[in-house]
């Protein structure tokens, strides 16, 4: 089923685009979420003995500029020193997201290993290559079962083995498997996050792409009404309280604040245009602003918030960063909000189809 965003009239100012999330669109395109960017593919590896998993997202060819913004208390993650534009290194190969705390940092190990078999990574002459393979980790472990069930090397190289650039699996999957949201009151009173992605086209060819994986402290809030989607329950868990409420009236203060370092949304922006290594980090931190209106509270001292963002360059066309920044914004919003509609119920934890609070349009 097709579901058309509602987009801010600022950005609707600036050019007509077709905005797409999985599905059939109204004008005949096709739409895959993060893979709509040409030059991306996706996989997944979920676990069964405990919900919990890896995502990985591969760069075709030899690798694109990237970048990052971490703007969470309580980070878990590898590579990301050498996405600054002062460093080196200007071209990644895969991303990987991964539940697991940071014993699941070593999924990006097995896509190390994947990309080495194939030669594929910077060239350190004589001495081969070397896949440059930034990560992030969610904390997932108190979730579903025995904690030290968690991704290991041979799910990032099962994951990337899996890579294809086909519509992206959204909900209770790879990264996402065990991710829950809403956990400000206490992990009781949460409901299931999970994975969600979503894409606009605009009709010259530019394309921005996001994939979010929502493991959050706060609610998730759709930014084109306010609405809460998903989040803390009241105490007789039917329904929601909405965190900006428990906030401003003091219960809060009176709660079981949730343990840091428990928490985390980590994403993964990319765009089919041609930037730098600089402008990509312009990206990332501009699309920051996304998780922001999607999630309240966010970037707080217990949640290791962590945007990367790619540029594939396919696209033949000029696009000011700062555009594409608000444009990659605005799709992560939408990926956040898809990753709460998505979740299916598990573990004792509804998800927001199970309490209706799914937006009318998204339904």
């Amino acid at each position: 089923m097709f579901m058309k965003r509602l987009w801010p009239a600022a950005l609707a100012c600036l050019i007509a685009a077709q905005v797409t999330t999985s599905g059939q669109s109204g004008s005949g395109m096709r739409s895959k979420g993060l893979t709509e960017v040409e030059g991306l593919r996706v996989g997944h590896v979920t676990l069964t003995a405990r919900p919990t998993g890896c995502t990985v997202v591969l760069v075709d060819g030899d690798g694109v500029p990237g970048g990052v913004s971490q703007r969470g208390g309580a980070p878990g993650t590898r590579e990301t020193d050498l996405l600054d534009p002062l460093n080196l290194v200007d071209k990644v190969n895969a991303i990987v997201l991964s539940g697991g705390s940071a014993y699941g940092l070593d999924a990006a190990q097995g896509t190390v290993r994947y990309l080495e078999e194939r030669k594929i990574g910077w060239n350190v002459g004589a001495a081969g290559i070397v896949p440059i393979v930034p990560s992030a980790i969610l904390f997932d472990l108190g979730f579903g079962g025995d904690p030290k069930i968690r991704p290991t090397s041979d799910c990032g190289y099962r994951a990337a083995q899996a890579a294809s650039d086909g519509a992206v699996a959204e909900g209770n999957v790879g990264a996402g498997a065990g991710a829950t949201i809403g956990k400000v009151a206490g992990r009781e009173r949460s409901m299931k996050g999970g994975i969600g992605s979503a894409a606009i086209r605009l009709p010259n060819g530019l394309v921005v792409g996001a994939l979010a994986v929502v493991n959050a402290v706060g609610d998730v809030i759709d930014p084109a009404t306010g609405q809460v989607v998903a989040g803390v329950r009241t105490a007789d868990g039917k329904s929601l309280a909405d965190a900006r409420t428990l906030l401003r009236d003091g219960t809060l203060l009176r709660a079981v604040a949730p343990r840091g370092a428990e928490n985390t949304t980590i994403a993964v922006v990319a765009t089919n245009a041609r930037l730098t290594k600089t402008d990509v980090n312009r990206v990332a931190l501009m699309a920051d602003d996304g998780l922001a209106r999607a999630l309240s509270p966010s970037h707080t001292s217990g949640d290791g918030d962590t945007v990367f963002a790619l540029a594939t360059g396919r696209w033949p066309g000029t696009a000011d960063t700062s555009i594409i920044g608000a444009l990659a914004a605005d799709v992560l919003a939408a990926a956040i909000v898809r990753a709460a509609v998505q979740a299916a119920g598990l573990g004792g934890l509804p998800s927001a189809r199970d309490l209706g609070t799914i937006p009318a349009r998204l339904r």
